[in-house]
């Protein structure tokens, strides 16, 4: 029975979402098959995936998929930069705690309130999904799989390759802020130090070049990058960074200087800014990695051939893309009474 309360507070979005038609051919990709037989046999021998099943949400929801797809097609209609925001969202969530939605519950001391993630986004793309899918399937889809669905959809929508993801998560009951900064990985980080980050998860430095491949979307804060320039006692922004491109240091600079407000921000891929595709590592190449974790991987020789691969073969790169994607959303998973269902993203059932 469908709570007329519920029904009262959908967004114009989700009024959208219903109204359409519900099947799912439109969902599935000729493209999309060749990578998903090549991905589920690469996964067979692989523990990482074993507590999740493709089509988890058949009998009990099937058209949860495509629920989730089409409230973040429709959101990102509205606005380009969330298909960016929605796949930052998801690594937030799976390297802390691991993919359990644990980034989605508010309050004094989580995840969500630390400092480290006031710029995340999308968190109203998730609810909306989550919203839809309660009239339909009350009880039944779990928010950690609304955010690896959503981000996962957001590649494709933004021009990215199609690909299958298990499903079967159940949501975190814990979500503690100091464990943000010991987990994600800062934008001034070391090679060694992003491959320990990516180790600790069970990513592979492989893993770890393609899965860089998120910055050819989105966009980040001036802080995010300032430790590449320095202030004189003018007020006046330097570089001192002499591996970026200097008149894109100087667009960086004029985009973000010393006065910049902390609400401005500039986009990762200069050059394709709302386009998945591989103008990152032609980025890198030229020299304009917006940040030093990016500028490292052309740098260093471990992953320099990696990166100028993906620049000449996208095809590569969405290949690649497939595997790793489908490892990081397959980190820390909870299933069965290791995890809930919530009610509401944002808490948990109590």
């Amino acid at each position: 029975m469908v709570k007329t309360e519920a029904a009262f507070r959908l967004s114009t979005t989700e009024r959208l979402l219903m109204s359409s038609n519900p099947g799912i051919g439109s969902f599935c990709k000729a493209n999309g098959y060749v990578l998903f037989i090549f991905v589920l046999f690469r996964l067979a021998a692989s523990p990482c995936c074993a507590s999740l099943s493709f089509n988890f949400y058949a009998a009990s929801c099937p058209s949860a998929e495509f629920m989730v797809a089409n409230t973040v097609r429709s959101a990102s209609s509205f606005d380009r930069t969330i298909p960016g925001k929605l796949l930052r969202l998801l690594f937030h969530d799976c390297f802390v705690e691991g993919c359990d939605a644990s980034v989605l519950l508010q309050g004094n001391g989580t995840e969500r309130s630390d400092p480290a993630n006031a710029s995340l986004g999308g968190f109203e793309v998730i609810d909306s999904a989550k919203r839809v899918l309660e009239i339909f399937c009350p009880g039944t889809v779990s928010c950690a799989d609304i955010i690896a669905l959503a981000a996962r959809d957001s590649v494709e929508i933004a021009g990215g390759p199609a690909t299958q993801i298990p499903t079967g998560r159940r949501d975190g009951r814990a979500s503690a802020a100091e464990n943000v900064r010991a987990n994600i990985v800062d934008t001034t980080f070391t090679m060694n130090e992003m491959i320990k980050a990516f180790s600790s998860k069970g990513l592979s430095m492989d893993d770890l070049v393609t899965l860089s491949g998120a910055h050819t979307i989105g966009s980040a804060h001036c802080n995010a990058f300032n430790d590449r320039f320095r202030e004189d006692p003018k007020g006046k922004l330097t570089l001192i960074d002499t591996s970026l491109d200097s008149s894109y240091a100087n667009e960086l600079m004029r985009k973000c200087p010393a006065n910049a407000s902390s609400s401005v921000t500039v986009n990762n891929d200069p050059e394709t800014s709302f386009v998945f595709d591989n103008q990152y590592y032609r980025n890198l190449l030229a020299h304009k990695g917006l940040f030093q974790s990016d500028s490292v991987l052309l740098h260093d020789e471990r992953t320099r051939k990696q990166v100028e691969n993906f620049a000449n073969d996208q095809e590569s790169f969405f290949s690649n893309w497939g595997l790793s994607f489908l490892k990081l959303t397959s980190i820390g998973v909870k299933t069965e009474d290791e995890g809930e269902i919530r009610e509401t993203c944002s808490m948990t059932n109590g």
